[in-house]
């Protein structure tokens, strides 16, 4: 099994591995840093709001930044007019953006109330005439990012992607999750496979719940997804494109990062964050970030309980550096932690125990994202 090439329409990537969009999180200081770390090509931009875009709104072109290092780069749009979707993608065109992804997935009420995100799964017509559209506008390709379907009795995926080919579509990204579910729940791997089937010549890519390279491989394996996209996992783990890269060419797992790797990405992320969006607006951004990091630190309350209140790089860094000297006293005489103070396994939804059953440190925790895309994103 390998990562290496991999055909997105016209366009050719190096890894089957993907960044997906996360609403606050994926923006350009986060793209840039997991492309240092390895492992992935094609990364996707927080969600954009089509008519923002057209009306050259602050927010939406800050979400759209990007730079030389940050290549290629895909865009996902949300929108539910044709005509927006299409002159939004043109104008991303222009812009030297390698590919434009249409959110079909999102479930918060405020973007499916006016006929986006999982909403457009189902109008099945109405979703096939706004791709049609769009495809038929730009050479860059077209993807769609969506769900199963909107709940258990109304899986419409599959069907969709069939739809979806006919008119164009350059591959299809699937989470393993309706819409009733959101964020909650198990990732059904039978579904995704369903869709894999249902596709006849575009690629699928699976996604929901990858926080482990073992996980990505079970994916593959299971559903024949051609490849994965990873979000909430690569803030667990920024690392995890390229312990999957090598995991899946090789066998062999690498280990997690060390604490003084975590540490110093994390830093390095937050000079990114300053050097994009000011170091006011850059650390206040940081404060829900530098928890995620965190999470693999073994005891942290220290760290929590003072870095979410920093306001500028240097009270972060004093932050780290109390957080250092707490830390000590869980590590042993080589610096490293106790054995009994070491973050648990991380264990995705689909290859874990029942909920009820699984060791509370191993349950998913969801990323808390904006209100919604229609104001905030």
């Amino acid at each position: 099994m390998s990562s290496d090439a991999f055909q997105l329409g016209s366009l050719a990537l190096r890894s089957n591995l993907f960044l997906s969009p996360l609403a606050g999180y994926t923006n350009l200081p986060f793209r840039w840093v997991v492309r240092e770390l390895g492992g992935v090509d094609l990364c996707t931009t927080d969600l954009v709001n089509a008519r923002s875009l057209l009306e050259r709104r602050d927010k939406a072109l800050k979400l759209i930044e990007s730079n030389e290092h940050d290549r290629p780069l895909a865009v996902q749009l949300f929108g539910a007019e044709p005509e927006e979707m299409r002159d939004a993608a043109q104008f991303l065109e222009s812009q030297g953006v390698a590919s434009v992804d249409i959110n079909m997935g999102c479930p918060v009420r405020k973007v499916c109330r006016v006929g986006g995100g999982s909403a457009m799964m189902t109008e099945h017509t109405r979703t096939q005439h706004l791709v049609r559209t769009m495809v038929e506008a730009v050479r860059i390709p077209v993807t769609a990012k969506m769900r199963l379907g909107w709940d258990d009795a109304n899986i419409t995926a599959p069907e969709l992607v069939r739809a979806l080919e006919d008119v164009g579509i350059a591959a299809i990204f699937i989470h393993g999750r309706t819409r009733a579910q959101g964020f909650s729940g198990t990732v059904k791997l039978d579904g995704i496979r369903q869709v894999v089937q249902a596709a006849r010549r575009v690629p699928v890519i699976g996604n929901g719940d990858i926080t482990t390279p073992e996980a990505a491989k079970h994916m593959i394996e299971v559903t024949g997804c051609a490849g994965v996209s990873m979000g909430r996992g690569a803030f667990y783990d920024p690392w995890i494109f390229t312990r999957t890269q090598h995991y899946l060419k090789t066998g062999v797992l690498l280990p997690e990062a060390t604490f003084a790797e975590r540490v110093r990405v994390m830093c390095l992320h937050l000079d990114r964050m300053v050097d994009v969006f000011g170091e006011t607006l850059g650390c206040l951004m940081f404060r829900k970030i530098a928890p995620w990091y965190g999470k693999r630190f073994g005891p942290v309350s220290e760290f929590n309980r003072h870095v979410v209140r920093v306001s500028t790089r240097a009270e972060f860094h004093d932050v780290l550096e109390r957080y250092l000297r707490w830390r000590a006293q869980f590590c042993d005489a080589n610096g490293e932690l106790i054995e009994r103070f070491r973050p648990t396994p991380m264990v995705p939804s689909f290859m874990a125990p029942a909920e009820a059953d699984a060791p509370a440190a191993t349950r998913r925790e969801a990323i808390p994202v904006p209100k919604g895309p229609v104001d905030t994103w």
